[in-house]
C-alpha cells in the first residue's frame, strides 16, 4: 500500500482526543517559532534578525544562499560595514556595503551610500526615484555573522513553491500521524 496508504489508515484510526492533542502540539510548535522570532527582534533591534542573500552582488564575501545575522545598534554607521536595507517601493531587502557616509549640516542626520561588492557602480539606481542617500529608517540592520549555503532551502522553496507545499504537507501529516 505504501507510505501514503499507511498514513491515511493511521489518520482514519485516530480518535478525536488524539487529533486534538496533535493539533495543539502543532500549534505549540508554530507559536514557539513566532515567539523565538519576536525575541530575536527585541534582542537584535532589527525587524528581521536573519536574512538570506538572494543575489551574487556581494560575492566573493557573501554568496547567494548565505544566511546573514543582523544587529541594529545606536552606534553610527561607518563606511565598510555591510548593511541590509529596504528601499521604498521594493519588497525584498538588499544586502550591500556602505561606501560613503554623509552627515547633513542642517539636521545632523547621517545618510549613507551603498554598493554591492560585485557591482560596478553605487546603488543610487536601486533607491527610490530621486533618492540619493539612505536614511537610518531604511536600514534594517548590520551583518554581524553568517552561515554559508544554509539559505538555499529558502531560495528553493521560494522559486519552486510546489516543493514548499509538499514539505509543509509532509510535515503536517507526520505531526498528525505520530503516535506519542
Amino acid at each position: 500500500m505504501g507510505w501514503i496508504g499507511e498514513s491515511i489508515e493511521s489518520i482514519k484510526s485516530l480518535q478525536i482526543r488524539q487529533v486534538l492533542t496533535q493539533g495543539v502540539s502543532l500549534g505549540m510548535i508554530v507559536t514557539s517559532a513566532l515567539i523565538i522570532w519576536k525575541a530575536l527582534m527585541c534582542i537584535t533591534g532589527s525587524e528581521s534578525p536573519v536574512v538570506v542573500v538572494l543575489s551574487g552582488s556581494m560575492e566573493p564575501g557573501f554568496k547567494r544562499g548565505d544566511i546573514l545575522f543582523l544587529h541594529m545598534s545606536k552606534d553610527p554607521i561607518r563606511a565598510g560595514e555591510i548593511v541590509v536595507f529596504n528601499v521604498d517601493g521594493r519588497e525584498i531587502p538588499i544586502v550591500h556595503r556602505v561606501i560613503k557616509v554623509h552627515e547633513r549640516q542642517d539636521t545632523g542626520e547621517v545618510e549613507v551610500l551603498t554598493k554591492g561588492d560585485n557591482n560596478y557602480g553605487d546603488d543610487r539606481l536601486l533607491y527610490a526615484q530621486g533618492q540619493l542617500w539612505l536614511k537610518r529608517q531604511h536600514i534594517m540592520g548590520r551583518a554581524v555573522g553568517f552561515l554559508p549555503y544554509v539559505g538555499w532551502v529558502t531560495i528553493i522553496m521560494t522559486e519552486k513553491p510546489i516543493i514548499k507545499y509538499i514539505l509543509i504537507g509532509a510535515l503536517g501529516l507526520l505531526v498528525i500521524t505520530s503516535k506519542d
